[in-house]
């Protein structure tokens, strides 16, 4: 898998004077056009103020108009389906469930949008245009099927004084992996020993709603060594001996943490909003969870935003780095769109880098330019005045990274929507399945899925 490193933002720094000559500025059509776009509600306000910000600058410039309608998370998922099943579609939707874009380029339901990343192409980082690369089952080839503008990663989020109030230091954290989580199982015997009743150490999603669990589980298999188990050329290796071992840890940890009490007993129900809401409310010590939306929604509290500490991915048990499995945010255009020219040329609008940048500032920086020479201009991004945001550009831009699964074989984007490993903890909380037991049953179920999805290599 290709992993973006601090050296390779570097090499992509030193050759910006190059890069910005090869890319393009936006050009508005002559002729004005109208494009019905939906876009994601923010988790905090200022994401909404953003987007309406966008559009209108881009209403000035290009003479266009952007029919948009701004939808809660769940919802618009649910609308998206409905919308390219029925044909009855909009022009311009996000990719409001990550994986959604293997799963629609495969069924040859989205618009190629290679023209567009086109304009901008030398900016990306390799991970977020590796992210949008997707195969088409009746092209038999893979092409780019979306428009990437951000690079999510999950760090983790932790209340720093309730780590205080159980003795500790930020600092006593311990640097790999199942050391790290297992501190926070004696902070919560240490609160719980001081009347702290309602407490839990940890916000791990053991659920099966939503892109939280799927995230979680494949951040576990990697760390644990099962980094391999879709390899770059599309294959499945579900027979490797360090993939099965790494399955079967990253179903044992989670599920022994729950039953043992340090995970809330309502996480196996858990949307993907729910950790977040249990973490303000301070009913978990910490949290592994997508971009810095936890932090950002409570900016406005300025004790409780400086009292959070987001911190990267601890190192694996052997003491090696983790690299973040990262997705971006991305436009996509739906193949029985009205108006795609109009869509295509908002999109070459939002991905110059000065646009982008302006765009995700005013959104609180909640998610990450999917451009490093952004977070290199413009200090902003890096400014140690605000500690969140720059241990999460740290994580998403200047740290190892890996695409998700599903970029190299769409059956994974398959795996994921019917979280097939995610079930694998339900099977072991209510099942009483041992972990190896679970593994064993889910493997079966992904081997069956990708047996579906026969890709051409490459």
């Amino acid at each position: 898998m290709t992993a973006l490193t601090r050296r390779s933002v570097l090499r992509s720094s030193l050759g910006l004077a190059a890069a910005g000559a090869l890319a393009r500025p936006y050009i508005a059509d002559a002729a004005a056009k109208t494009a019905t776009v939906w876009w994601t509600q923010g988790f905090a306000e200022e994401e909404d103020i953003a987007f309406k910000k966008l559009v209108d600058d881009y209403q000035k410039a290009s003479g266009n108009t952007i029919d948009y309608s701004i939808i809660p998370y769940a919802p618009l998922r649910q609308k998206i389906v409905s919308a390219v099943t029925s044909g009855a579609v909009p022009d311009l939707f996000q990719n409001a469930l990550a994986e959604m874009i293997a799963l629609f380029a495969w069924d040859d339901k989205l618009v190629d949008v290679s023209d567009v990343v086109e304009t901008q192409k030398e900016e990306f980082s390799e991970t977020a245009l590796l992210s949008v690369r997707c195969y088409n089952s009746v092209e038999k080839k893979r092409s780019i099927y979306g428009v990437p503008y951000t690079i999510d990663v999950l760090p983790n989020h932790i209340w720093r004084p309730l780590v205080e109030k159980a003795g500790h230091k930020m600092e006593d954290i311990p640097k790999t992996w199942d050391a790290f989580y297992d501190f926070f199982k004696d902070v919560q015997k240490k609160l719980r020993a001081q009347g702290e009743r309602h407490v839990y150490g940890m916000g791990l999603n053991v659920t099966t709603n939503g892109n939280d669990p799927n995230n979680v589980f494949n951040y576990f298999m990697i760390a644990y060594g099962g980094r391999d188990i879709v390899t770059r050329d599309g294959k499945l290796h579900l027979d490797d001996p360090k993939v099965k071992e790494a399955a079967s840890k990253a179903i044992a940890y989670p599920t022994t943490a729950y039953k043992e009490g340090y995970v809330p007993p309502g996480a196996v129900n858990w949307n993907d909003a729910d950790d977040n809401n249990a973490f303000h409310a301070k009913q978990i010590v910490m949290d592994l969870d997508g971009t810095i939306s936890t932090e950002v929604a409570i900016i406005k509290n300025t004790q409780d935003y400086n009292d959070i500490v987001t911190v990267g991915l601890p190192l694996d048990n052997d003491g090696k780095p983790v690299p973040s499995q990262a997705a971006s945010l991305c436009g996509l255009i739906p193949k029985a769109a009205k108006n795609v020219d109009a869509a295509k040329d908002f999109l070459k609008y939002l991905i110059q880098p000065k646009v982008a940048d302006d765009y995700l500032k005013t959104g609180l920086g909640r998610r990450v330019p999917a451009m490093p020479s952004i977070a290199k201009d413009d200090p902003w991004w890096l400014d140690p005045k605000d500690p969140h945001r720059v241990a999460y550009t740290t994580q998403c831009l200047l740290s190892p990274t890996v695409p998700q699964y599903w970029v190299f074989n769409p059956a994974y984007a398959q795996v994921q929507s019917e979280h097939v490993l995610p079930q694998a903890w339900a099977d072991v909380i209510t099942g009483g399945m041992t972990p190896e037991a679970a593994a064993e049953k889910a493997f079966k179920r992904i081997a069956e899925i990708f047996a579906k999805y026969p890709i051409a290599q490459g």
